[in-house]
């Protein structure tokens, strides 16, 4: 399907989708029944999706067309499609948190974050595909099977955000909402070319359930380009009554939006490439990856430099798997059901209910001591840079393929060593796709901000996205 211009409908970025929406070029309903037509005809080569849901969909399509037609005053993302990841609830659609044990369950309630993207008028497609309970940097169940990565379908798509990630990045939606508690924003946004936000900790509501008692995850955006994600960022952005985390509002009338479009001067960039995990070495694309992306900052007038002495993460792991594994332990799950859970998820389960309290709050402890520290010795830094894997894209069963839980997440600890110290400290962080290998994978770069400065690492993304432009690039199934 094409708009009044010519171009294919899933050409256009959220914002020109939406602005297509408010000019009458484009309605919701040709915008959602091109979305269901991709995703009927691709979505079985990539398992982006769990549960699509075509007729809520066109329903609030047309309730959206009408309102246009009606001329009432519209949200910004008024008739665009997306997708919620299926770890968040949905009320009245399956959500199944990526396990076999919950594959019919239905809750009866939405999210805070699907309640607010709902307000800014987006139009769910369904949920997509995540790894049981979303432990996993990686993204396969025995719900749906993998989430594959459109550049190279013998490829994952990374996790646990994968399914958006491929969703966006094979064009089957403009952006989607992700959430990321060890990387599972960043990882898939890097795998699958996308640009991604973890938002910083308080940006973005995770009620009314989700993971206050460890205060890693946080929800934000999949997208093809900075200005989508920082439009849907607006939208998922603010706190509800109850919220144990407020990140501080922008002033009044500032929008994540502008910062895009905002001048983000000369900042002082300190990087890093030794992750402090041992095993975990960096393959030499990603190294090139990271070389690639030093230079292209200091191109545009930025100070580059390494970050000094020893890495700054030493320590810190064995208590984020501590952390992690506490995570386990509270899964809605009864024990005659537990033998039918995966063998990771079994692995974490058993690890976190082997643990004494008081090895659980002194892990809790080691943590928010280290985010303390590691924030005042980074303060001099406006950004800092760093790799997201420190491999390109994995094969399928790359991870699993042996059925061993404990082997299953020490090759995850060597894979996605960096991203998971920003879950701890709370930091926001973005992925920017600047780097293809040789033979057409994306290989994605991080970096960070000040304790909730989102607004400097959108408007430095977008300073990157402007002289090294990559929303041109599709995969071959586009």
């Amino acid at each position: 399907m094409t708009s009044s211009t010519g171009t294919q409908l899933h050409d256009l970025t959220a914002l020109e989708q939406a602005a297509a929406v408010r000019a009458r070029e484009v309605s919701a309903t040709e915008l959602v029944e091109h979305a269901l037509a991709r995703i009927e005809a691709l979505d079985a080569a990539l398992g982006a999706f769990i549960t699509v849901t075509p007729e809520r969909a066109l329903a609030a399509a047309a309730e959206a067309d009408r309102a246009v037609l009606a001329g009432d005053e519209l949200p910004r993302l008024h008739g665009v499609p997306t997708a919620i990841k299926d770890l968040n609830n949905t009320a009245g659609v399956r959500t199944t948190f990526g396990s076999a044990v919950l594959a019919d369950f239905v809750p009866d309630v939405d999210d805070a974050v699907v309640t607010a993207l709902a307000a800014a008028g987006t139009i769910s497609l369904g949920k997509t595909n995540t790894p049981e309970f979303g432990f996993p940097c990686y993204t396969d169940n025995d719900v749906a099977g993998p989430a594959r990565c459109p550049w190279d379908t013998t490829k994952l798509a990374g996790g646990s955000s994968g399914g958006a990630g491929a969703a966006v990045a094979a064009g089957l939606l403009p952006f989607a909402q992700g959430s990321d508690g060890g990387g599972s924003i960043r990882i898939p946004a890097g795998i699958n070319g996308l640009f991604g936000i973890k938002p910083g900790r308080g940006r973005v509501s995770n009620g009314p359930f989700s993971s206050e008692v460890t205060a890693l995850g946080v929800q934000g955006p999949l997208t093809r380009t900075v200005r989508d994600a920082a439009a849907m960022l607006d939208a998922m952005a603010g706190p509800v009554p109850g919220d144990p985390f407020w990140a501080p509002p922008l002033p009044a009338g500032e929008t994540f939006l502008g910062a895009a479009d905002r001048p983000v001067g000369r900042l002082r960039v300190g990087r890093y490439l030794d992750s402090g995990m041992p095993g975990a070495d960096v393959h030499p694309q990603v190294r090139a990856a990271f070389e690639d992306a030093s230079a292209l900052l200091a191109s545009l007038g930025h100070e580059v430099e390494d970050l000094p002495g020893p890495p700054l993460t030493d320590g810190v792991f064995p208590a984020f798997e501590v952390v992690w594994a506490l995570s386990a332990t509270t899964l809605p799950v009864p024990e005659s059901a537990v033998p039918r859970l995966r063998p990771l998820t079994r692995f974490l389960r058993d690890r976190g209910l082997a643990l004494s309290a008081r090895d659980a709050m002194e892990a809790m402890f080691t943590l928010r001591v280290f985010a303390r520290r590691f924030v005042q010795a980074t303060s001099g830094y406006d950004v800092v840079l760093a790799p997201i894997c420190t491999l390109p894209p994995r094969p399928l069963g790359w991870f699993d393929g042996d059925g061993d839980g404990a082997a299953d997440f020490e090759r995850q600890k060597r894979y996605a060593a960096f991203p998971a110290v920003y879950n701890v400290t709370g930091q926001p962080a973005v992925s920017v796709p600047l780097w293809w290998t040789g033979d057409g994978l994306p290989i994605g770069t991080m970096l960070v901000g000040r304790p909730a400065d989102e607004v400097t690492l959108i408007a430095l993304s977008a300073q990157l996205e402007q002289a090294r432009p990559w929303a041109h690039r599709h995969p071959a199934m586009w």
